[in-house]
Formats: C-alpha cells, structure tokens, sequence
C-alpha cells in the first residue's frame, strides 16, 4: 500500500517499503547530533496479531519474538520498544497481566526496554513497535542477495500447520506447547552469527512463508533461487498434519500470488509443498551469504547452538525466480 503513495524524496530514507524489507532503515548523522565519523543508522518496525496460541504469557512472549524479529532480518540490535494492545473490555485481568509479561520478558531478553504504548478496547491484538540501530556496513537488506550466494534457514518450518491444527482442536497442548517454544525463541543468536560471517542479505520468515520471503529478497535482488525441498527442515509431526490438510489459508494464497515466478518440481509431495508456502509465525532468520563465507557462518551458527540448514543457493535470475526442486 504505502508503495502506491509514490516515491519517497528524504534521502535519509535508507530502505523503504520498495524492496518489502523486514524493517525501515533511516541514516543518522550530524543532524541528529552524532560526531563527525560515526556511521549508525536507525531500524524501525512494527507487527501485532491475534493469539496464536490459547496461554497467554506464551502469546505476549510469541508476539514479542515475532516484532524484533524484524530488526534482526536486517542485522541489527533492538533498542525500545512501544506496546500495541487492544483487548476487550471484559478480558480477564489475570490473563492480560501474563500476556503483557510474556512480551515484557521477552524485550528484557532482547536488552531492549519498554518505553510505553497504546491500549484499546477492541478484539484481541497484541505487538509492539520497536525501535533498534544497525551498523550501515552489516546491514542485511533484502536488496543484498549475490548469484552464488549460499541460503541457510535457522528455524524449522511447520508452525502453520500446528497452530491450524490447535485451532481445529485436532491436537491438545502437548504437542503445541514445542512449537510455542520456538515461536517465543527470539532470532538474537542467529543475527549475530549472520553479521559475524558478514551475511549479504536476510529476511525472517512469518506471514509470507518461505517462499513468500524468499521472492523477496530474489525480488529485490534480481537474482534466482535454486530452493532444495528435502533439505528445508520441519518441526516434529508438521508434515503428518500438513497430510492431513491442517494448513493456513496463506498457503493457497501465496501460491496463487507466486503461480508466474516459482516451479515446482513435479516429483513434490504436495504436503510439503504446502509447508514450503505456509504462513510461519516467528519463524527463523533466512540468511543469504557468500559461498567463501559460508563455512564461517555454519560455524558461527554451531558456536551459538544453533542448527545448521542450507536450503538452496542464488542462480542467475531466469524466467521463474524461484525453482523447488
């Protein structure tokens, strides 16, 4: 929407809603009263949503997760952060009061603070806006992508598919409960890998879906992607419900959005096809690096506990941009 607005003229404007990014990156200089020399440029951002989990610290925590998430996408460090909420009048106290500390702890996990907010009364909604710095030389930019470039994906996907499935009451907590984990996981440890190995491009994949985010940054790239199916990983049991026909209704739409720039290999099961497309909540960072780089950012990502996935490379762009093979 805001790209039909026309062209932004501010030259502090840095990056913008044309390339889709996760964030707004805005250049900081005298003006704003850094000395002479200094280069940090400021990272803004904003995501709410309704509850994707039914306990309500979790969600706070999730939806926390998921808002400085952007700010990592782009390799920087989250600073404040404003609460959205909008809760109805007759919520349980109790219940908004571990909602706002899930989210609460999660910021302090960050080292960020919550400097306020906005509360109204209104269907349940839950976010916040956050307010983070970058470095202009390690920036991560969707617009960053190089042919070569080797692509990791630091969460498995399958979030989708079990969130549809407790909604549907077709699993209990038990099996939710591992996925609402590593929703609330924040992505602080997989930026600092990616900026250490000094990571060209990334998006974190949430509503768009893998294949969504990746037609992003290959968008404003101009580059392709060679996207491996069976080296994407998935979370325990995701597949078995994605069988069952448990996904969201952004799979189907974001492959009818993306029908004239991806192939899919014939050879697929669709299940996992649909996971590939599935809307993800919170999900991991999707790093583009260097090929020479790659084997440091797989040691950085194993020196912070974290799982090693390369799911595909940047080709030369053709005429899909994205091939699932």
């Amino acid at each position: 929407m805001l790209r039909g607005l026309g062209s932004v003229t501010d030259g502090r404007l840095l990056v913008g809603p044309q390339t889709l990014d996760d964030a707004g990156v805005v250049e900081l200089g005298s003006g704003e009263g850094l000395p002479a020399g200094v280069r940090l440029h400021l990272v803004q951002t904003v995501d709410f949503f309704p509850p994707v989990v039914d306990d309500p610290w979790f969600y706070g925590a999730i939806a926390a997760a998921n808002s400085l998430s952007d700010v990592y996408a782009m390799g920087g460090r989250p600073l404040s952060a404003l609460t959205l909420a909008a809760f109805p009048s007759d919520f349980p106290e109790a219940w908004l009061g571990e909602v706002l500390r899930g989210g609460f702890e999660k910021v302090r996990e960050a080292g960020a603070v919550v400097v306020g907010g906005h509360t109204v009364d209104s269907a349940i909604q839950f976010g916040f806006a956050v307010t983070g710095v970058v470095d202009p030389e390690r920036m991560t930019s969707n617009d960053r992508a190089r042919v070569g470039d080797r692509v990791y994906l630091t969460k498995p996907l399958g979030m989708g598919a079990i969130t549809t499935a407790a909604r549907a009451s077709a699993i209990g907590w038990d099996a939710v409960e591992p996925a609402a984990r590593q929703m609330a996981t924040l992505n602080a440890a997989a930026a600092e890998a990616m900026v250490a190995a000094g990571a060209h491009a990334a998006t974190d994949v949430t509503g768009f879906g893998l294949v969504g985010h990746a037609a992003n940054v290959v968008r404003a790239s101009g580059v392709g992607l060679r996207l491996v199916a069976a080296d994407v990983p998935l979370f325990p049991g995701a597949l078995e419900l994605s069988r069952r026909g448990l996904a969201t209704g952004a799979a189907r739409r974001g492959r009818l959005h993306l029908v004239d720039e991806v192939s899919i290999a014939s050879r697929l099961e669709e299940p996992l096809v649909q996971i590939l497309y599935d809307a993800e909540t919170s999900g991991g960072l999707l790093i583009f690096v260097a090929p020479e780089a790659a084997g440091q950012l797989e040691l950085e990502l194993a020196a912070r506990e974290l799982a090693v996935h390369c799911v595909g490379e940047c080709i030369p762009r053709g005429e899909r941009a994205i091939a699932i093979v």
